[in-house]
């Protein structure tokens, strides 16, 4: 609001000052740093830092030069806005700035060198905030003088928000109603008006079209090939309004077309609603769109789709429409996400019966990429032996003989090594590490957890059947394995000779069909060249020096050599093709010794001892050396660790833990080790340190969420975190 005080009766000229804002009865208000532009100049007002009430001082001087050089038309024009500011001054009360600056804009507005529209909505687009003009009695205003002159709007910077979609709107309708359309766009007979100027701003297919030296520069129809019109109707459409709707209707129409336009917005809008619409049975058809029309992001996760739900795309429709070529290179990806390699042989003589004239000669090189080695003997006896389509055909049937040779002579599969023989890895695996069983104070545990390195959280997984300490637990291809153990709540035994195997996909165990041919806790575990040995232990009368080998293509336990001496609480560890059993106790004295087992040789062989006897220690090898971690040898829980140099044949002292500790665990996973659990003489352990051996030093992570010694632990290639899914609510994080 512009007003004055209640005692001033008039307005000196000469020493009136501006404040920073101005209300005109429009509702507009000029503020300091704005700028107003108009026809003869363009100057910048700004506020002074004076006392209140505050004034603006204006930036050219009613002398100045430019000041003298106004036209008597606009001399006229400030002498009617200065009576006005005169008239208002004379007041004897404080008046209304509504109706005075009313007069003021209607003055300024009916002079003719002004330009009323662009300075009306200059001013009506600048804020409404209101400020004071105070004058003295004598009309005067205070701090400061303009010299006798009335203060003058000279600039203001205006902008339009709405001014670009305005324009394109009403273009728009210019366009629906058939208005300065200078092209003609034309699609099998039909036509579609529109503006050259919006279609080349919105189309580099159009802009390279009509601006550059192309016959069609100087056409007014353009007849378009390779596209639908119900496509192009809406691509012009989001020309005019940058609007457009894309559903499963159109997505197929519309992709090509944006293609084709170099619409490229367009183009990955598309892409990214064809991402939201994969499964298995449209991921083939976009995939192949994809690759169509170059979306690359669009191709690569379809084709990454594929490859992780082999299984469900290879029951769809889709699938039996791939040609030889595409589906040779999808069976033969070493990342291809089967739970069984059966999976892939059943979806290949799915494909070819479904064309089987035309697709029987191919067989045989498709054949080619099925690992039949790694299929359980089971089924290779049952099922695949007796297909009719493979007994016609002798490239099949030497695959077949490949693969019961290498079921039939486990030692040798070290020497079979080749496509066939290697386990297929799906991309994005990464290590987590899971404890299983054991026991604090005298509960024996099933609960069983799992590590996430990348979270550094323990997270709750299913139970095992069985409730398990003194066990042994390794992990086998997409598998983890618990053998043997003790169960004080057994009432047959209290020794197990049973073992259950953990499904990553499923979240599940699984009883294994046949059980060791020896009750064992307290034994050691380990995977070697896709068998799991068992190795000494207790069978609740004496320690045994007898080792068991399970096959899981064959489902069978059998034993093999003996180690030399008898121990229980003793550990395995794998280097260079060959088993080394490492500690334990005899029954009378806690071990430092090492036998090492060649299964190629078929014997166990004493190796140097420790330096440290160690019972119930925890080894794994890491860099091609052995690390014995921890235990206890009969008289203290140990914190001091070694390892074992191959090449130099010798052990040396590393790091000590940070806590003593016996009865644990030690795995390695990306580089490091971890110590998990166990006891430190006095109470069980949640405790987890992790070595890194660059800097030699073990440090702490997050603790489990429950204490455990005497359990198992294993190192497991999932997915990811979010592919095991916990089924049991009953813990939660202690502290």
């Amino acid at each position: 609001m512009l007003t004055t005080t209640p005692s001033a009766a008039s307005l000196d000229q000469k020493s009136c000052v501006t404040t920073p804002k101005i209300e005109l009865s429009i509702g507009a208000t000029i503020t300091s740093n704005s700028k107003i532009t108009t026809n003869t100049t363009t100057t910048t007002t700004s506020s002074m830092a004076t006392a209140s009430p505050t004034a603006i001082q204006m930036n050219t001087p009613p002398d100045s030069p430019a000041s003298m050089k106004r036209s008597p038309e606009r001399k006229s024009s400030q002498e009617k806005l200065t009576a006005n500011i005169e008239k208002l001054g004379s007041s004897s009360s404080s008046l209304s700035s509504s109706s005075a600056s009313s007069s003021v804009c209607d003055e300024l507005t009916s002079d003719d060198n002004f330009d009323t529209n662009h300075h009306s909505s200059a001013l009506t687009s600048c804020t409404t905030n209101t400020t004071t003009i105070t004058t003295t009695g004598n009309g005067n205003c205070i701090n400061g003088s303009i010299n006798g002159k009335v203060p003058r709007i000279r600039s203001v910077n205006y902008a339009n928000n709405d001014h670009a979609n305005n324009a394109l709107s009403t273009m728009d309708f210019m366009r629906k109603n058939d208005r300065l359309c200078d092209v003609s766009l034309e699609v099998k007979g039909s036509h579609l008006k529109a503006h050259k100027v919006v279609l080349c701003a919105t189309s580099a297919y159009f802009d390279a079209m009509f601006n550059n030296e192309m016959v069609e520069r100087t056409k007014s129809v353009i007849t378009l090939h390779d596209i639908d019109f119900d496509a192009l109707k809406l691509l012009v459409d989001y020309a005019y309004t940058g609007q457009i709707v894309i559903s499963e209707d159109n997505v197929q129409l519309l992709l090509p077309a944006a293609s084709l336009l170099q619409i490229n917005t367009v183009r990955e809008a598309c892409c990214k609603f064809l991402l939201c619409q994969l499964e298995p049975s449209n991921c083939l058809g976009i995939r192949h769109f994809a690759d169509a029309y170059s979306c690359e992001e669009l191709y690569t996760t379809s084709d990454k789709f594929v490859v992780e739900n082999f299984p469900a795309v290879a029951q769809t429709e889709e699938f039996l429409a791939l040609s030889y070529k595409e589906l040779e290179d999808l069976i033969s990806s070493n990342h291809l996400n089967v739970h069984d390699e059966f999976e892939v042989y059943k979806a290949v003589i799915r494909w070819v019966r479904f064309d089987l004239k035309q697709r029987e000669s191919e067989l045989a090189q498709l054949l080619n990429h099925v690992r039949f080695p790694l299929i359980h003997r089971k089924t290779l006896m049952n099922e695949i032996c007796k297909e009719p389509l493979l007994e016609s055909n002798p490239e099949s049937k030497d695959l077949l003989l490949e693969a019961m040779q290498y079921h039939l002579c486990p030692e040798q599969r070290i020497g079979m090594n080749s496509i066939r023989t290697k386990s297929r890895r799906p991309k994005g695996l990464r290590n987590l590490l899971f404890a299983i069983g054991g026991c604090a104070l005298f509960a024996v545990h099933n609960e069983c957890e799992y590590y996430d390195p990348v979270s550094d959280h323990w997270i709750p997984l299913a139970s095992t059947l069985t409730r398990r300490s003194r066990l042994g637990v390794t992990s086998l291809d997409r598998f983890i394995f618990a053998v043997g153990g003790y169960n004080a709540d057994n009432k047959e035994s209290k020794e197990l000779s049973s073992a259950e195997y953990y499904d990553s996909n499923a979240n599940e165990w699984w009883s294994l069909s046949q059980d060791m041919g020896i009750k064992r806790s307290c034994l050691a575990c380990a995977t070697h060249n896709g068998l799991i040995y068992a190795a000494g232990g207790y069978d609740g009368a004496s320690c045994l020096n007898s080792v068991e080998r399970f096959d899981p293509l064959a489902d069978t336990w059998c034993s093999v050599s003996a180690m030399n001496g008898r121990r229980r609480h003793g550990r395995l560890a794998v280097l260079d093709s060959c088993l080394y059993f490492i500690g334990g106790f005899d029954g009378c004295n806690y071990q430092s010794s090492m036998e090492r087992f060649d299964p190629r040789e078929g014997k166990w062989h004493v190796m140097p001892g420790m330096a440290n006897r160690r019972s119930s220690c925890g080894v794994a090898t890491l860099n091609g050396k052995i690390y014995a971690v921890g235990g206890n040898d009969g008289t203290l829980c140990l914190s001091s660790v070694e390892r074992f140099d191959q090449k130099a044949n010798i052990w040396e002292n590393v790091a000590t833990l940070n806590t003593k500790r016996s009865t644990h665990d030690l795995v390695e996973a990306d580089g490091y080790l971890y110590a998990i659990g166990g006891n430190d003489s006095v109470t069980g352990l949640n405790s987890v340190e992790r070595y890194d051996s660059v800097v030699n030093k073990w440090s702490y992570i997050s603790p489990m969420i429950i204490r455990r010694s005497s359990l198992g632990a294993a190192v497991l290639e999932c997915p990811g975190i979010s592919r095991v899914h916990c089924k049991s609510n009953n813990d939660s994080r202690s502290d």
